[in-house]
């Protein structure tokens, strides 16, 4: 009955958004746009951006107010499924690639295509794939770009320069599966054990590290966005048979067991954590405290690995891998509307404003995320290095064409709950990698 509902409100209000324009330098009558929208994001250090986004809004809409919510990552999701199941959920909000495809599947988002043709938007600002992203199978527009990431190489430069590590070094790191190039000689390196013997040192002691060459994220369930992927995106390896809209995961591919096998390895080294270690635990933390000297991670978390006191901290691009140039999964979010949501005209002059760079231009200079919109993008990069941070080593994924979008399928959850499993217990190393085999079947067998 839930589904039949909430069908039918989308279809309603796709026929009120078809009535009258939606764009936010105005055209609706003033009778339709106007009232009190919910907007939920799970970012908290975009909040003020985004509120400041909401307030320019209201000035240039009188009659169209936003409150603004802010949830973690974890309770934003519960929360807005039990919404969207009690029928309350909030009118705009931040989604997600990997949420996108069941959200569409479940009828939970109203297309856009209506209102953007009463006031089209020029796609062509956003940076290269963004807006193909939010397109479903049906052909229909269910978002605008928001923003995008990448993910690089954080380190800790006192430790790199007391190992004899140089930046240049560091920036031009080499990666295989069969012995790690100099990417591990280099993580074997800066781990340091109890004793002060270095991972590559005879009488190196694994089981009482002081400092591990790398952080571990974690094992990355079945995407490893920050974990692996960097790595398998070199190897001529895929998440899937095709993207967007994936029907066939490739887990059983011997070049992806061959790359965990080798990221797991890391670990029985001792030149990474033991996973349960990790567990609760923030790897940008652990590196603040000066307990591992490398971290890759994502462009969203500069802000938290350049505000740590006493880390003189250097970026570094990912390694040149298999194929002999670099990678890195690059995601971007979009603002949607709810199906069911009672102001479905204002709600699609907010999330035209959202895509704009009247707001993009205001989330770039708080130097926290970087925009959707190429100029935007650059502004942000302007104000990261303002602040003294050069963030070329995300940036220069995306202007060299080494970027790979994130999976796009159905049964995001399903798969996750099939692969987090999995891939915790291979990086464990309480199954082997060929394991994976196991799991990949199970996880195909979701699109039979």
């Amino acid at each position: 009955m839930k589904k039949k509902t909430v069908s039918a409100v989308a279809v309603a209000a796709a026929a009120v958004l078809a009535l009258s324009a939606c764009g936010s330098g105005g055209g609706s009558s003033s009778d339709e746009a106007k009232g009190e929208l919910n907007y939920w994001l799970w970012d908290s250090n975009q909040l003020p951006a985004y509120q400041q986004c909401a307030d320019d809004f209201h000035k240039a809409n009188p009659d169209i107010t936003v409150k603004v919510t802010q949830r973690g990552w974890g309770d934003y999701w519960s929360t807005l499924t039990n919404d969207f199941i009690a029928g309350n959920a909030p009118d705009v909000f931040t989604d997600h690639v990997t949420k996108f495809p069941d959200l569409i599947k479940n009828k939970q988002l109203l297309p856009l295509d209506e209102a953007l043709k009463k006031d089209p938007v020029d796609l062509s600002i956003y940076n290269k794939g963004l807006a193909d992203l939010w397109v479903g199978e049906d052909g229909k527009r269910y978002g605008l770009p928001k923003d995008w990431d990448t993910v690089a190489v954080f380190y800790n430069k006192t430790m790199t320069a007391n190992a004899g590590v140089s930046d240049e070094q560091i920036k031009n790191l080499n990666w295989n599966p069969v012995d790690g190039g100099s990417y591990e000689k280099t993580i074997a390196h800066l781990t340091v054990d109890k004793n002060g013997k270095r991972g590559d040192e005879p009488g190196f002691d694994k089981n009482n590290v002081a400092v591990y060459g790398l952080g571990l994220n974690g094992a990355g369930s079945g995407l490893g966005q920050s974990e692996w992927s960097y790595l398998t995106g070199t190897t001529g390896w895929t998440h899937t048979d095709k993207n967007p809209w994936a029907s066939h995961f490739n887990y059983d591919d011997p070049k992806f067991q061959q790359t965990i096998a080798w990221y797991a390895g890391l670990i029985q080294k001792g030149y990474m954590p033991k996973l349960e270690t990790t567990v609760g635990a923030s790897t940008a933390d652990i590196f603040g405290a000066g307990k591992a000297a490398i971290n890759v991670n994502g462009s969203w978390t500069i802000g938290q690995y350049a505000g740590y006191k006493g880390i003189d901290l250097g970026i570094a691009p990912t390694p040149t891998g298999v194929n002999g140039k670099r990678a890195s999964m690059m995601n971007g979010l979009s603002d949607a509307i709810w199906a069911g949501t009672k102001k479905p005209v204002a709600a699609a002059k907010f999330v035209e404003y959202l895509g704009s760079a009247a707001c993009q231009d205001v989330v770039a200079s708080k130097a926290v995320v970087f925009p959707a919109i190429k100029s935007s993008s650059d502004k942000a990069a302007a104000a990261f290095q303002a602040k003294g941070v050069d963030v070329t080593p995300f940036t220069q994924q995306v202007k060299d064409g080494t970027t790979f979008l994130f999976p796009i399928a159905e049964n995001a959850a399903k798969v996750d709950g099939i692969m987090t499993p999995a891939m915790d217990a291979v990086v464990s190393g309480k199954n082997p990698v060929s394991s994976l085999t196991q799991a990949n079947d199970q996880v195909n067998a979701l699109f039979k």
